[in-house]
């Protein structure tokens, strides 16, 4: 239904009769006391029905972690394009129209609006996190060779295909059902229960389906829910939210910037010594998810490599910006690129191939092979990884290739990289791994799936149930998932940190075989079976040899009384960490993969063109080759668009200027590669229990982009040797043309 576009989404719902609909008027400074608003003619224009302000809510701040974000700006406001009203309205257009009428007086300050200005003003929302091992400071200067440097790592726009989108509707008493497209619904239970001030149990969110979230719905639904619901309970209607697609990138965060500066010591082969990597990182006025991203992206600034002495330190910068979230791979590719980028210069430092010194600073197996928060890596197949990509992309005869066209081309420089990845799988947040599922199989042998995930276009739903109609032997057809209810499976974890099919998964089988045992026992004595169980394949029960319809033994069994539901349970096993110390397990496993792209670069205008990628990605034993492929291939071009082309503009003054496909560009068809070659590494499955022996794929086919961005600093290396560092991300056409001309 998804690609056929028939499928329903929050916007497409038939809404009851008399349903509202809201608008916000929006902040036209970044920082700034607020002296007056004035809401008359607003309140005035066709079809309004009320406008409220920060004042007339009771319970203002919502937020996941601290309650720190208003729903709308009371006294000051804190960012540009933060709501300061909201209009309930006849239509939507009508609130719209009505949010422009709406005058606010603001004493404007001044911002802090970048990461220099937050870390030269000591401008942070918390204190900073530190992950180190052995002693890097020592390390360093006992070290032949050290490089210092510093690279700005942009953000990211989410820009999911379909915007943020609400609907409360009013039931009886105090009870409301919400319709939000979140990635999180038992979040905006909880924060809609917290502003209207009624138990948790009051209010049902449903989400059927997302056109997209990557992150981007984690926590940002919430403000829309809670001022759709809030409206809902001042009249009693039901009340529908939907952003306009400026007004949604002013009002909700992106991936968050960094700027990485280094200090590292290295040998002549380029084995890395010792390293301190200070990672600093936007946040926006409020604490958000910010504090595990930053600790993400500190547990990632080794990726695959073994770092005896390492002090990594990351920064939560406070900035007059809207607050940063979660996104795809969840700081995780900010400090991933960090060490890629130290690596790919120390390479250019001594003048071997990067791949080399790549190889000589991997983990190992049985040695090397403990990170600097002290987790043991028991799975690490990044070597087998990296030999089997190097020889199926030809890369040691195409590097040859490279060299002979750069040296016959003096305006046209190709570039040629390799980058590994290696990705924790699990939330960082310890009990947030952990998942629930409904079952239900009905007389007529139908079943019904109900499980705390939710649907993205990520195939999560399929993959679920896949495991369902494995477990009972039947087509996937017989198998119905319903929409995400926080009356059926409560206390839900988000769909994020590429979890969704380890821990849905494992809870819906675990309720398949609370069936099946009772099915079992059924059988046993109906059929008098002994101590042999039944067996279910092919849409059949297999009892004594002789086959039964599955429709007819679960018919039977009915009829005899037996209990055709279950609920299933599962915490992910292993993880704990030690948030003082900065030490523990905080993964259940990694994710391997790794990337080799080129590119072709114009050194006369900057303009770059990539020419071929080849992946090799790591996903266990797949549950669905397909739904894995497409989620390696669109998860690459995401990091592409992130590291390549979508670059986040603001004013000095702190006013966000890229709002738009105008001013902001995402990938398009024609930037992907002609030669674009994906394989899934067969014959491998996780070590660890996990469905199937899956393992998890949303996230780390992101972070294969970097080799992207790596190839486009090797042609400009390749273009000047003496040009070592320079190259920021995202590698706009711009920034390279500039990282090009430095030396001139």
């Amino acid at each position: 239904m998804h690609v056929q576009g028939s499928a329903n989404y929050i916007d497409d719902v038939a809404v009851p009769d008399g349903t509202l609909h809201v608008a916000f008027a929006l902040s036209n400074v970044a920082h700034g006391k607020i002296k007056s608003i004035d809401i008359d003619a607003a309140r005035n224009s066709d079809g309004v029905h009320s406008v409220i302000i920060a004042e007339d809510i009771e319970n203002l701040s919502i937020g996941p972690i601290r309650h720190d974000e208003p729903i709308l700006a009371s006294k000051e406001v804190v960012f540009f394009g933060q709501a300061i009203a909201a209009i309930l309205a006849d239509s939507h257009n009508q609130a719209k129209k009505a949010a422009l009428l709406v005058k606010a007086e603001i004493e404007e300050f001044e911002s802090i609006v970048t990461i220099d200005q937050a870390m030269k003003s000591k401008s942070f929302l918390d204190d900073p996190i530190i992950v180190s091992t052995g002693d890097s400071k020592k390390a360093i200067k006992k070290a032949k060779n050290t490089l210092t440097g510093s690279l700005s790592i942009g953000g990211q726009e989410h820009y999911y295909l379909e915007g943020q989108v609400a609907i409360s509707i009013p039931t009886e008493g105090n009870e409301m059902v919400v319709h939000s497209s979140t990635q999180n619904p038992t979040e905006v239970q909880h924060l809609v229960a917290h502003v209207l001030s009624v138990p948790q149990n009051a209010i049902e969110v449903i989400t059927r389906r997302m056109g997209g979230g990557f992150g981007g719905k984690e926590t940002d639904s919430s403000q829309l829910a809670c001022i759709c619901a809030i409206f809902s309970e001042k009249t009693n209607k039901p009340v529908k939210a939907r952003l306009p697609r400026k007004d949604d990138i002013l009002l909700t965060g992106k991936r968050h910037d960094f700027v990485a500066n280094y200090e590292v010591g290295y040998s002549d082969e380029g084995l890395i010594e010792g390293i301190n990597l200070e990672l600093a990182a936007r946040c926006g006025y409020s604490l958000d998810l910010s504090m595990a991203i930053v600790s993400r992206a500190l547990f990632h600034a080794d990726n695959a490599y073994h770092i005896p002495n390492a002090t990594f330190t990351g920064y939560l910068c406070k900035t007059n910006t809207a607050s940063n979230t979660a996104f795809r791979g969840f700081g995780g590719p900010q400090g991933m690129l960090a060490i890629e980028n130290i690596v790919e210069e120390i390479a250019n430092s001594i003048g071997r191939d990067p791949l080399e010194v790549r190889r000589i600073n991997y983990y190992q197996k049985d040695t090397n092979n403990v990170t600097p928060y002290d987790q043991v890596i028991e799975d690490n197949i990044i070597n087998e990884i990296t030999n089997e990509l190097i020889e199926d992309s030809n890369y040691l005869t195409r590097r040859k290739k490279v060299e002979k066209f750069n040296k016959e081309n003096k305006y046209l420089k190709k570039g040629l990289a390799f980058s590994p990845v290696k990705f924790g799988i699990s939330f960082t947040t310890q009990f947030l791994n952990q998942a629930g599922a409904l079952v239900s199989i009905y007389k007529d042998g139908s079943i019904h799936l109900n499980h705390g995930g939710t649907e993205m276009g990520q195939g999560l739903f399929i993959k679920v149930a896949q495991v369902v109609a494995h477990e009972f032997g039947v087509d996937i057809s017989r198998v119905k998932v319903s929409a995400t209810s926080t009356a059926k499976v409560p206390n839900t974890s988000p769909t994020a940190a590429s979890s969704g099919s380890d821990m849905n998964g494992m809870a819906a089988r675990e309720a398949c075989l609370r069936i099946k045992n009772n099915l079992n026992n059924f059988a046993k004595e109906f059929f008098d079976l002994g101590e042999n169980n039944i067996k279910f394949q092919d849409s059949f029960v297999v009892i004594n040899k002789k086959q039964m319809p599955f429709n007819e033994f679960i018919s039977l069994a009915y009829l005899n009384r037996v209990e055709l539901f279950s609920n299933g349970f599962y915490k992910t096993p292993k993880i704990h960490f030690d948030a003082v110390k900065q030490k523990g397990h905080p993964f259940f496993y990694y994710s391997y993969g790794a990337c080799v792209s080129e590119v072709v670069l114009d050194c006369l205008t900057g303009e770059y063109k990539i020419l071929a990628v080849d992946i090799l990605h790591d996903v266990g034993a797949s549950l669905n080759p397909a739904i894995d492929t497409g989620q390696i291939v669109g998860g690459f071009i995401q990091g592409m668009g992130w590291l390549c082309s979508e670059e986040l503009k603001w004013s000095d003054s702190g006013a966000l200027l890229t709002t738009g496909a105008s001013t902001y560009k995402i990938p398009a068809i024609g930037d992907t590669p002609e030669h674009f070659e994906v394989k899934i590494k067969p014959n491998i499955s996780n070590h660890e229990n996990t469905i199937h022996k899956s393992k998890a794929v949303g996230e780390p086919p992101l972070m294969l982009a970097i080799s992207t961005w790596l190839a486009i600093k090797n042609a400009i290396y390749n273009a000047d040797k003496d040009n070592i560092t320079g190259l920021d991300a995202p590698a706009s056409f711009e920034q390279v043309f500039f990282s090009l001309n430095k030396n001139s």
